[in-house]
């Protein structure tokens, strides 16, 4: 039984003076669109959807086959508390059809539904917490974002070292206005460098609340007069923002993934989901870290992952065991930042995943010591591989995996590797100040 009906929403936005309406929705690239409706128009559109020009969204269709309609999906209305209290704005978050009423291929929502019925049909539903780290920056005279911190804190700091406080504070009250039960908030490393903690929910729930999450960060930061950017290595020489994954697996009510009889408290079942992820993750990087800068952060000596290794204690590998109870017993992605379409990240991680269990994948041992301090000949000896350096490689892992071109579908996995492509290509053609600084003065 769904949160609303139809007519929950109708009475819902008469009650609360409600007069603009959100039909929200996510393009390839993890981009939040809108087409904003009045209260007038919503009983019309919860009957029948609203039709919009998919033509002009990145990544959606060709003009001859633009026309797309919106269906909002019911238990998704929530209020902006930001908002005037008078003429308030509401939102549905919508997925996205063709006019013949069949989903379309090119909505990552539907991408991410299609992966989670699989997991069901195995009996399965995929919890996640998500960990988004994100920078403040002042702005400029005229409003835009510099790379200036606002303040110079570290991990765990607080006021008035911490001037990201109050800001923080005002997100949390927000988002828990907004539904979220926050479990923690705090300054992370590197100076400007913030993270807010919402608890796990299933996968869909999840990625919705990842676009969210985003929205309410950016719009509060605005209301301090700095600026809220997830992209994920913004300076040089400080850690970058990541998007740990959080997975754990129900099956018939219990946790799947726990065994109480291994050394590790893991199931095979957990076992098998670390495989897969792993034997898969190189086809899916272009995905989790999908911008020329995702490659500045996963790079040596910021905790950021390099290698495609398994641990219990450290931080250093791809995947990490957290210490927790049994019953909450999961296990963390570190590569993926939060500049990633959040549908398409837990789509693939969830195929792969059930791929490893359906195919009985067995997961390499695990590595408890830093990998960083290893020498190169230990880890060719212990087999561990590099993850991509840059996003051509990324793209060229993407372009030979199955797995992904299957969670994807052709629609997205061509256009998503065509606008990365040019994406590369434009980054490599630019003169950047690196090479200025570099070579100016010497040649």
């Amino acid at each position: 039984m769904g949160k609303y009906s139809k007519e929950d929403i109708i009475r819902l936005v008469e009650e609360n003076d409600i007069k603009f309406i959100r039909l929200q929705f996510s393009d390839i690239f993890g981009s939040l669109k809108n087409v904003s409706i009045t209260d007038r128009q919503l009983n019309r559109i919860l009957e029948n959807g609203c039709m919009f020009d998919g033509s002009s969204i990145e990544g959606f269709v060709r003009i001859e086959e633009s026309d797309m309609i919106l269906k909002p999906q019911l238990d998704s209305f929530n209020i902006f508390p930001w908002r005037p209290q008078q003429g308030k704005v509401a939102r549905l978050i919508c997925d996205v059809y063709r006019p013949d009423n069949i989903p379309f291929e090119g909505d990552p929502r539907n991408v991410l539904k299609k992966v989670i019925d699989e997991a069901k049909s195995l009996g399965y539903t995929m919890n996640v917490g998500p960990e988004c780290e994100f920078f403040l920056f002042h702005t400029d005279d005229k409003g835009q974002p510099t790379t200036i911190a606002q303040d110079n804190g570290g991990y765990f700091d607080l006021a008035p070292t911490d001037m990201g406080e109050n800001a923080r504070r005002d997100m949390t009250l927000v988002l828990e206005q907004m539904g979220f039960e926050i479990e923690t908030s705090h300054h992370e490393v590197a100076p400007g460098q913030n993270e807010i903690d919402f608890k796990y929910a299933d996968a869909l729930t999840t990625a919705d609340n990842i676009m969210t999450f985003k929205l309410i960060v950016k719009t509060i930061a605005q209301r301090h007069g700095l600026y809220a950017t997830f992209m994920p290595k913004p300076t040089f020489a400080v850690s970058g923002s990541g998007m740990h994954i959080n997975i754990s697996l129900f099956k018939d009510g219990k946790n799947a993934f726990v065994d109480e009889k291994d050394k590790n408290g893991l199931s095979k079942i957990a076992y098998n989901f670390i495989g897969g992820i792993m034997e898969n993750i190189l086809g899916m990087i272009a995905i989790t870290n999908p911008l020329v800068n995702s490659y500045k952060r996963l790079v040596s000596g910021y905790e950021a992952p390099v290698y495609i290794a398994w641990s219990n204690k450290n931080r250093s590998p791809l995947i990490r065991v957290p210490a927790s109870k049994n019953y909450e017993k999961r296990i963390e992605v570190r590569c993926p930042d939060p500049s990633a379409n959040p549908y398409l990240v837990l789509a693939c991680l969830l195929k792969a995943g059930l791929k490893g269990i359906k195919e009985n994948i067995e997961a390499p041992k695990s590595i408890e010591k830093n990998i960083f301090d290893m020498s190169a000949k230990d880890r060719e000896q212990e087999n561990i591989k590099c993850l991509p350096k840059d996003l051509r490689e990324a793209i060229s892992e993407m372009k030979k995996s199955s797995l992904v071109r299957d969670v994807l579908g052709e629609h997205i996995f061509n256009k998503y590797i065509e606008a990365k492509t040019l994406e590369w290509n434009e980054y490599v053609k630019q003169v950047h100040q690196w090479e200025i600084d570099k070579y100016l003065k010497k040649y």
